[in-house]
């Protein structure tokens, strides 16, 4: 059985609406775009590390449009990230028929959870890339492994949260020592862990005389 990771821009408000442009939401969410200005080259070489020995794609709808528009015309470009999406399997999921026009890419089927671990015994290492309403359902489900999330030092007060209403109570524990770029992007890395949160009492203990 492989890994699914989940790949995740967020705000410190843990907005993960729209980072990388205007362009990807362009009704309703006025900070398109919110990432590239904080973007530098420590967490270029964090994404590029991340991504080694991805042999999946698993992507929501509206993620693999944007996607599917852009990375098969940077083939002829320098570009490590555009050679490894354009050359492994993209899992689609959508409750629609979307076009699929981007070579090695298929639509899971209308059983979500049952589709996400075919795919999860049929390779190494699979990637959810944004996605947020698909990750919400793989956060409800407990279909992960890995969560990698990139913290940005902007509020927006506005936007689809990456923990949105519906998640589960659950446990995480760190895999890594966290890693701050120049900008103040801190860089984390979860792993799913196992039980539910516990609770207690952080209270001072009554020393009556």
């Amino acid at each position: 059985m492989g890994l699914i990771d989940i790949e995740l821009f967020a705000t410190l408000d843990l907005v993960g609406q729209a980072p990388g442009g205007p362009d990807e939401d362009p009704v309703g969410f006025p900070f398109g775009g919110w990432q590239a200005p904080l973007f530098d080259e420590v967490a270029g070489a964090q994404v590029l590390a991340a991504y080694e020995g991805t042999d999946a794609l698993l992507l929501g709808r509206r993620t693999y449009d944007i996607f599917a528009g852009y990375w098969p015309h940077q083939q002829d470009m320098d570009n490590e990230i555009a050679t490894l999406f354009n050359s492994i399997p993209k899992y689609v999921a959508s409750r629609g028929t979307p076009d699929l026009s981007w070579a090695g890419s298929s639509h899971l089927g209308p059983d979500l959870p049952r589709a996400v671990r075919e795919v999860r015994d049929r390779h190494e290492q699979v990637k959810v890339v944004g996605s947020l309403n698909l990750v919400q359902t793989l956060l409800r489900e407990k279909l992960y492994d890995r969560i990698d999330l990139w913290v940005h030092p902007v509020t927006l007060g506005v936007g689809k949260k990456v923990f949105d209403d519906g998640t589960v109570p659950t446990n995480l524990t760190l895999l890594r020592p966290p890693a701050a770029g120049p900008n103040g992007t801190v860089f984390l890395r979860y792993g799913l862990a196992e039980g539910t949160p516990g609770t207690g009492d952080m209270s001072a203990p009554d020393r009556g005389v």
